[in-house]
């Protein structure tokens, strides 16, 4: 164990989805978590292992059959037993509940943490700080969740209510939920933002593997049932057996809806406030946001010898493998890849998930 990993603590990472809203450049077949989205070196997924790795005794990533063999390939130090495979999604909380009755398991009652494949964290020291409390209150026996920091009235997240302070040793600014909202209308966000009290929903739940099961068991019975049957299996000759007889029918739901929500009502759910410089890279203005500005307040992902933009100020630009020109177009977008050609503006950013429902299934 090195000076920084959390004994008994084990971070799971679901890495699924299609990343739609960042299309042409994420498709199906290859995603946004497996891509270098920041100009880093790193794609999303490897990020995601740098954060977690130095803090966990294991890492466990839980994809799809599409992309295991490029995880693999990602994250050489990833240990195969721990690159869990699922034959079709079926949303957050089955990869999460796997993961956790596997590390059952193999290790018994540990700490898991859940975290996105697909997100950006700037502020990693923050992150590191955030997990500790948030390991320490689920040793206490709840299900914690990290709020990041809301800096603008956003319509794209649901929000928590904090509630009173946990006052609980090792996560000294650990608060009680007191509810998860969904994603508001802008005049709403705005008079959440304007009390104090509310924070993004990142999606990130650290939380005792059996406190998880437990809830499960109580929750969604026949979800839980599925999942031991399949964790027991998964590291005998008769995994491939129990998994196809089981997992189509896990039920499709989302931890938030499965577990988060239902067991804050009864006071169960704690949150660790942070500020990170998260961000879920969840569509090309937010992209831009992550870029550096270029001369005219241009932003560009790839060859920026390849980028021509006068008057277009705030513009992002992807080219291809030729030259894209922009003229007198502030806030465009416009993303240039082999097959496909995307031209938008950030305003209309959360709309390109529109365009992708109507293409044909060879270009999504």
């Amino acid at each position: 164990m090195t000076p920084s990993q959390i004994p008994g603590f084990h971070a799971v990472v679901p890495a699924g989805g299609a990343g739609t809203r960042l299309w042409p450049l994420s498709r199906r077949a290859h995603p946004k978590f497996l891509l270098d989205l920041t100009g880093s070196g790193r794609t999303l997924l490897q990020g995601t292992w740098d954060r977690l790795a130095p803090l966990a005794e294991g890492v466990v990533v839980v994809t799809g059959e599409a992309h295991a063999a490029e995880v693999g390939t990602q994250l050489p130090a990833l240990p195969p037993a721990n690159l869990l495979t699922e034959p079709s999604g079926r949303d957050s909380m089955a990869a999460i509940g796997l993961a956790a009755a596997l590390l059952r398991e193999r290790h018994g009652d540990v700490v898991l943490g859940s975290f996105a494949a697909d997100h950006v964290v700037r502020r990693p020291d923050a992150f590191a700080a955030a997990v500790r409390e948030a390991v320490a209150a689920a040793r206490a026996g709840y299900v914690v969740t990290v709020g990041v920091a809301a800096d603008h009235p956003s319509t794209a997240f649901g929000y928590i209510e904090e509630g009173d302070p946990l006052a609980l040793d090792g996560a000294p600014t650990a608060r009680h939920v007191a509810r998860f909202v969904e994603k508001p209308d802008a005049a709403t966000a705005a008079e959440y933002l304007a009390t104090g009290r509310y924070r993004w929903n990142a999606g990130m739940f650290v939380v005792r593997a059996q406190v998880l099961l437990d809830h499960l068991a109580r929750l969604q019975p026949p979800l839980h049932d599925g999942l031991l049957a399949i964790a027991r299996a998964w590291d005998t000759p008769g995994r491939q057996e129990v998994l196809a007889r089981e997992w189509p029918r896990l039920t499709r739901i989302a931890i938030d809806h499965a577990v988060a929500e239902p067991v804050a009502a009864d006071g169960g759910v704690a949150v660790v406030p942070a500020d990170l410089g998260w961000d879920d890279v969840g569509d090309w203005r937010s992209l831009a946001g992550l870029l550096p500005a270029g001369e005219g307040s241009v932003r560009t992902l790839g060859d920026a010898g390849l980028t021509l933009a006068l008057d277009s100020p705030g513009a992002l630009v992807v080219p291809g493998d030729r030259r894209v020109a922009v003229l007198g177009l502030p806030g465009a977008v416009v993303v240039d890849t082999p097959d496909a050609l995307l031209v938008t503006t950030a305003d209309h950013a959360q709309r390109v998930k529109e365009i992708v429902d109507r293409l044909p299934e060879a270009l999504r």
